[in-house]
């Protein structure tokens, strides 16, 4: 049973290096997932196998896509920002979500789920938008991005929290939680301090003529 289980996944990266016409990482990483759960699903044995849900996997692809973004624009911050508390802000984001990473990435190993190696391709049009601003224009950019992805990563580790069926997940989810909320409250803080006012909302065209 155990040869058919890593034959599942060898078939698995097989189909998706034949069928996959993308280039970001994070969609191949979802596919792999999927490909593979349902064929561990249709093992004999699969009921009595701890086989992580496609939401269990998508989260932690999201997680980890997210936080190698908080570690690639705290880096950033390193350089275009002329502030040194949005320094310091950016450094704590490549400490934490740095090693929040790396028991990601062990979590994700021993669920035999597969996370992506670079950040997506919409993720990485909006880094490049950052690294062309410099001083109290990146400043304002970049924390207005960290207080919406934030909010949007509690939004889902509290999700996960509440409803992801491996135990394991669930786990990492609340744990991570605080740490999440600490980081919400610092830029929120430093946001109220710099003055800086939320981002004006894009225009949209009504859909009639």
């Amino acid at each position: 049973m155990k040869n058919s289980f890593y034959y599942c996944l060898t078939l698995a990266f097989f189909l998706l290096s034949c069928n996959s016409g993308t280039t970001d990482s994070k969609k191949n990483a979802e596919e792999v997932n999927n490909a593979s759960i349902d064929s561990m699903n249709k093992l004999p044995d699969a009921s009595a196998r701890a086989i992580p849900s496609k939401e269990d996997a998508d989260f932690l692809v999201d997680a980890a896509s997210g936080g190698m973004m908080e570690v690639q624009l705290g880096q950033l911050a390193q350089t275009n920002s002329q502030n040194q508390q949005v320094k310091a802000f950016g450094d704590l984001m490549v400490n934490d979500h740095g090693a929040g990473g790396e028991k990601l990435k062990a979590l994700a190993m021993s669920k035999n789920i597969t996370l992506p190696d670079s950040i997506s391709s919409s993720q990485q049009k909006d880094k490049e938008k950052l690294q062309k601003k410099k001083g109290f224009e990146f400043d304002k950019a970049y924390i207005n991005m960290m207080v919406d992805d934030h909010k949007k990563d509690i939004k889902e580790f509290q999700k996960a929290a509440d409803k992801a069926t491996d135990s394991d997940i669930k786990a990492f989810a609340a744990a991570n939680l605080p740490m999440l909320y600490k980081h919400l409250d610092s830029i929120q803080q430093l946001k109220k301090r710099m003055g800086i006012k939320d981002l004006p909302m894009p225009v949209r065209t009504p859909p009639y003529e």
